[in-house]
């Protein structure tokens, strides 16, 4: 079946029938020309709708505002970190001789000094090896004065030639024998009265006590593998904390100038924070964090700070004499960097790079690019045009910044 498909000028009925076939009577220039007069009058309208747009948007009024004044102030460089409370000295206490625990001398968690009786290993023994060996070096005294007198003897014998010379000679090494020996038993008493000593374990430090691990009534060994008690020594004790490597240059001109201390924040508003002169700064900078250490000693004579507990540590690292100072809230993040609305006296807005010296996570920053007295938006940037007038709005007074 043959279908016919009528063209654009041949399908529409009534009018516009006889409008497309007079069009289709036309010649070919006519047509062109009627089609370049169509098409000019389209872009007529558009520039008219345009042209009466851009009249509104002229006509817009100021966008309304709200401004703070850049002011100039000192301003403290602060680096905040996480400390960890480090012990002096952590002793694990354990038995120097072996025998049976009889008890002990302390609470568990009590504070005790140095020398303090801690544990008492059953003493008998020792004390049975010591009177065993003052015996025997009591007997041996004995020998070595026979020697001495039978050599005596025996020099004023060959002097007479009435003994050998070999006589005079065993004489000599038997009394030269006698001084040895007692020499050795006195070192076995010595090493008797160190043992029975030992018998009475003694805290090696100031410091707290933790749980008994080995209770009274067991065998203890000597040097064995779980100790008795562990002391934590916790006056006075250390804060350990790491800044970044780009503050180094910093800290080490702080520490130069004996001005490199560390803060603690306690977050107790009845407590003050403690403040302490950093004294130990690490030989190397960590290659997985990119930090380095550092460490403060703290007298903690009220035993506030806790070996592993973790504390908040500010530390000052510079001072900002007069520094431009802005709100937070007049920062913008573009795409080529942080920038500012400055409105100047003729009330028009300045788009205005600017570059932040200071972020202390505080309600203001310090920054370069801006001048103190000068204004800036802390509200309604979205409504700025760059280059446009805008308004405070009736009866709004500029803001200062805190």
């Amino acid at each position: 079946m043959n279908m016919r498909y009528p063209n654009t000028f041949e399908a529409p009925p009534g009018r516009f029938r006889q409008a497309a076939g007079r069009f289709n009577q036309l010649s070919g220039r006519s047509r062109a020309i009627l089609v370049i007069a169509a098409v000019l009058v389209v872009i007529g309208i558009v520039w008219a709708v345009i042209a009466a747009t851009s009249g509104k948007e002229r006509s817009r009024p100021p966008a309304m505002v709200v401004t703070a004044q850049a002011t100039a102030k000192d301003v403290t460089v602060v680096e905040h970190t996480v400390g960890t409370v480090v012990a002096n000295a952590t002793v694990q206490v354990s038995a120097q001789v072996s025998g049976q625990l009889l008890r002990a001398a302390f609470r568990e968690g009590q504070i005790v000094k140095k020398g303090d009786l801690l544990f008492v290993i059953d003493p008998r023994p020792f004390q049975a090896q010591l009177q065993q060996a003052e015996a025997t070096q009591a007997k041996d005294e004995a020998q070595r004065v026979n020697a001495i007198v039978t050599k005596k003897r025996y020099d004023a014998l060959y002097a007479q030639n009435a003994i050998s010379s070999s006589q005079k000679d065993t004489a000599d090494a038997t009394a030269k024998s006698a001084i040895a020996t007692v020499e050795a038993d006195a070192a076995e008493v010595a090493t008797a009265k160190l043992n029975l000593g030992y018998t009475e374990i003694r805290s090696p430090v100031d410091g707290k006590t933790g749980p008994i691990l080995i209770q009274p009534g067991n065998l203890v060994s000597a040097n064995g593998a779980n100790p008795l008690v562990v002391l934590t020594q916790i006056e006075p004790v250390k804060v350990s904390f790491s800044l970044p490597q780009s503050d180094l240059a910093a800290i080490q001109a702080r520490e130069k100038a004996g001005k490199l201390a560390a803060t603690l924040d306690l977050h107790d508003p009845k407590a003050p924070k403690l403040s302490a002169k950093v004294d130990f700064i690490s030989n190397q900078v960590s290659n997985t964090t990119g930090t380095i250490e550092l460490r403060a000693d703290f007298d903690n004579h009220d035993h506030t700070l806790v070996p592993g507990q973790q504390v908040d540590v500010d530390v000052t690292l510079n001072n900002l004499p007069r520094a431009t100072v802005v709100p937070r809230e007049a920062i913008n993040e573009g795409p080529n960097g942080r920038y500012v609305f400055v409105v100047g006296k003729d009330q028009i807005a300045e788009m205005r790079p600017i570059t932040v010296i200071y972020d202390d996570g505080t309600a203001s920053m310090a920054v370069k690019g801006i001048k103190p007295k000068e204004r800036v938006v802390v509200d309604g940037q979205l409504r700025i045009l760059p280059g446009a007038k805008v308004s405070t709005g009736k009866g709004r007074k500029p803001t200062k910044t805190p």
